[in-house]
């Protein structure tokens, strides 16, 4: 039963991974072609046992080969869930005689920007760390290493900027890089979010950052979070959610995957076309 339990476990991430991707399709394809091997082989035809037993042979290497970006977020989903990847656990193992650092920092430049980006419709894509400078990301950009501020944050995302192009990286009350590039998410997102989102959305799977994302058609704010995205969200609520996330208290079950998004936004739709006919 413990066998069965986590197999049935492993299958359910796999699916979570590849849900709304071209992978799915892919590894659907596999999984039919292992099938017709079983049978092939439960019924004897030793001639496409032999056929298909070569091609199972390499289909490992070719799934490692096809399959390498999704085996790299089911890594990162391992690390990131794993309790040898808590800096704070080792700060506190290795310096427990120190009083216990809070990530915490002043976000009102913050706020005061996004209102400022949303008003006049100007797009914006900040993403927020409380553990990691994320330099890798960082050197995608320009390394600017300032002081938090809602002036320099408007001048940035300003659309004659030469690096407002990009997202920025916030961590411990420093805007560490400008212009940064951000891995762009291969699932399938709804028709509205551009690729501002697709990006957002996409560093939210990659890392363990908060993204917040000013749409430059609507001015609406959204925030992205483990693949996860709430969308249209006001400035309490923008607030709320990054002083919890900074005081490293769970704000995951606030946000929802986008395809429940797109099947309330779709019976939303129905409802209202109901109530007027």
């Amino acid at each position: 039963m413990i066998d069965i339990a986590l197999v049935a476990a492993l299958l359910y991430q796999i699916y979570k991974l590849l849900k709304g991707s071209v992978a799915i399709k892919i590894f659907l394809g596999f999984l039919s072609i292992y099938l017709i091997y079983l049978l092939v082989r439960a019924l004897r035809m030793e001639l496409l046992s032999a056929i298909l037993g070569q091609f199972m042979g390499v289909g490992v290497i070719a799934a490692i080969i096809i399959f390498a970006p999704e085996i790299r977020k089911f890594l990162l989903l391992i690390g990131r869930s794993s309790f040898l990847s808590d800096d704070n656990m080792w700060k506190d193992l290795l310096f427990f005689w120190r009083k216990r650092e809070n990530s915490a920092f002043n976000i009102s430049p913050i706020i005061d920007a996004s209102k400022t980006l949303a008003g006049t419709n100007t797009g914006a894509l900040m993403v927020i760390s409380r553990s990691t400078e994320l330099k890798f990301y960082a050197e995608s950009g320009d390394i600017l290493d300032a002081d938090l501020s809602k002036r320099l944050l408007i001048s940035i995302f300003n659309k004659y900027s030469p690096l407002h192009d990009g997202a920025v990286i916030l961590h411990n009350g420093k805007i560490k890089a400008a212009r940064c590039i951000l891995p762009v998410t291969e699932r399938e997102v709804p028709a509205q979010f551009g690729l501002r989102h697709r990006a957002g959305i996409g560093m939210s799977e990659a890392t363990d950052t908060l993204i917040l994302i000013v749409s430059e058609e609507t001015g609406q704010l959204s925030m992205a979070k483990n693949g996860k995205i709430l969308h249209n969200m006001s400035f309490q609520e923008i607030r709320e959610t990054i002083n919890d996330y900074l005081n490293n208290e769970d704000v995951d079950s606030r946000f929802e995957d986008i395809e429940d998004y797109e099947m309330k936004k779709r019976r939303k739709l129905a409802m209202t076309k109901k109530s007027v006919s």
